[in-house]
């Protein structure tokens, strides 16, 4: 059976605690301690000398009670070895109270000017980091000529494999499918003008010095790009690269570069494949929808064509590779601690790697036209 008694006068008041107080007892307490009387001010002394089995929830109902039942807080102290959880429940009410709501201060100039410096110095700490990778990547390629062996030829060609060979069925298919999409929309609008035959203009034109080199870039950005990112990220989570560093091997050359060098090898093979089959795909579908037969379609390719046609998607290529290699590699370096992180900058290197591709393009396009490329 639960006892409570409580004692005293003024400031000063002592509530015994008898009987069980374990779970099976929890109705009873409860209901005892609606009994005890509010507007108490001072200290209260819970003893706890008379009770059997304390337990959990009859003590959490116990703190409960006692938070209301003050006209102003009570100072509660606890004797009579009281349980050894009881500590712990105490730091758990105090961490239910709702916090005092911050002080919100209104946008300042000074307020925003700093967090524009700060982000103009994380970014400059960003750019130092990622030139320092750059140049250690540039290191290790000048020791291969000194030391052939830093080349890694058994990587690189498993790294050539799995981002060239392995990709091109899926960038043989998206070059075909996008070159008939362009093929038949320019019919669409040149066929009101009679000027059927200059749809094979359109599809050599823009499949050889742009959608060849950009698809392709931008589906190995989203297939080999994050693999890189995962693949380091990983072993970084795994310490092996820490591994590597106690052996005195350099991870850089053992994981970055083989890497980079595959890209740049794979990417301009990767686009002479996407160009073909988007000349296929522009040349089915003129047969079929307009009618232009296989002859007439190669030689109006051949009359559209200029010397720099096909080299100004080329060219492109490599300058992708090594874009997407970079970010991929480094951004897979930075893992630290997490699986989270993990897929942060995962994602952080395609969305990067894409974004880089298209800047790039741009840049190539007003430089191809300054120069009359």
């Amino acid at each position: 059976m639960t006892v409570l008694e409580l004692e005293g006068e003024g400031e000063e008041w002592r509530l015994h605690l008898g009987g069980d107080w374990s779970l099976a007892g929890l109705a009873q307490i409860e209901a005892a301690l609606k009994s005890i009387p509010g507007g108490l001010h001072g200290t209260l002394v819970c003893d706890w000398s008379r009770t059997e089995h304390p337990g959990i929830g009859p003590a959490w109902a116990l703190l409960l009670r006692l938070t209301g039942i003050g006209a102003t807080p009570l100072v509660i102290s606890h004797t009579g070895d009281p349980p050894h959880f009881l500590g712990l429940l105490q730091k758990l009410q105090a961490g239910e109270r709702p916090p005092s709501e911050p002080q919100r201060t209104e946008p300042s100039l000074e307020g925003s000017v700093g967090k524009v410096g700060r982000w103009a110095v994380e970014q400059g700490s960003e750019a130092r980091a990622v030139i320092g990778f750059f140049g250690r990547i540039v290191t290790v390629l000048g020791e291969i000529f000194s030391r052939p062996r830093a080349l890694r030829p058994s990587s690189l060609a498993r790294h050539i494999y799995e981002t060239g060979i392995t990709a091109i069925p899926i960038v043989s298919l998206i070059a075909f499918l996008i070159s008939v999409i362009v093929a038949y929309l320019g019919a669409q609008q040149l066929s009101k003008f009679g000027a059927d035959i200059f749809v094979v203009d359109l599809v050599t034109i823009s499949v050889l010095r742009e959608m060849g080199v950009l698809l392709t870039a931008i589906i190995v950005a989203g297939r080999s790009g994050s693999a890189f990112a995962a693949e380091i990220g990983v072993m970084q989570l795994n310490e092996e690269t820490d591994a590597l560093r106690a052996m005195g091997m350099n991870p850089v050359e053992l994981l970055v570069v083989p890497r980079v060098l595959a890209l740049v090898i794979a990417l301009p093979l990767l686009t002479v494949i996407a160009d073909a089959m988007g000349l296929a795909g522009g040349g089915l579908l003129s047969l079929l929808n307009l009618h232009i037969p296989l002859g007439q379609f190669v030689s109006r390719l051949r009359e559209s064509l200029s010397p720099t046609t096909f080299w100004s998607g080329l060219i492109k290529a490599p300058v992708f590779a090594l874009l997407i290699a970079m970010v991929g590699t480094y951004r897979g370096m930075q893992v630290r601690d997490s699986a989270r992180e993990l897929g942060r900058l995962t994602t952080v290197a395609v969305v990067q790697s894409i974004f880089l591709v298209i800047l790039a393009d741009a840049l190539f396009a007003i430089l191809f036209v300054q120069i009359g490329f």
